[in-house]
């Protein structure tokens, strides 16, 4: 096979590869072609899943963007749907305590205490548990930030939240 072949064939394969490349009138002058929107949406949900799994030993990815564990599930939002996490967050099922980190919504159904890492900035949170029940979040020290108590919705600042215990 020729040089000439070769080339074009090593073109055609990394375009494959790569998937859809975004219109050249939104590259940079002088940039190669940069990966579609939805790509670096994907590779970015992938980085913060990868990060989540990292950070809390015992899950595991169920779909693009999910993390299932024992007792809590965790959706990460590409950065550009935060009104999506939001409204997911805010839809929170009855028995759950719903939170939005930053485009990262955490499920948690099973009494326990959950340490969390990464969590700073605001977001919004819904305590809709079994009426009564207390969610506390917790400082490093182990002492307590504030609470919830279901059924309770509002926004809140996530640091410094160290760990979880939804009830």
């Amino acid at each position: 096979m020729n040089v000439k072949k070769s080339a074009a064939l090593l073109v055609a394969a990394t375009a494959l590869l790569a998937g859809p490349v975004v219109p050249a009138a939104s590259a940079q002058p002088g940039d190669a072609a940069a990966p579609s929107r939805s790509a670096a949406q994907a590779f970015e949900v992938q980085r913060r899943v990868d990060a989540v799994l990292a950070g809390h030993p015992g899950g595991r990815q169920v779909s693009a963007g999910k993390v299932h564990f024992d007792g809590l599930d965790v959706t990460v939002y590409p950065a550009r749907q935060a009104a999506q996490a939001k409204a997911a967050a805010l839809n929170c099922r009855y028995g759950y305590l719903c939170v939005d980190v930053r485009g990262t919504v955490f499920n948690f159904y099973k009494c326990q205490q959950w340490s969390v890492s990464n969590w700073y900035g605001d977001g919004d949170f819904v305590n809709n548990q079994t009426p009564g029940t207390v969610a506390r979040f917790y400082n490093k020290d182990g002492s307590v930030r504030w609470t919830s108590t279901a059924y309770q919705a509002g926004r809140a600042t996530w640091d410094p939240i160290y760990s979880v215990r939804p009830c």
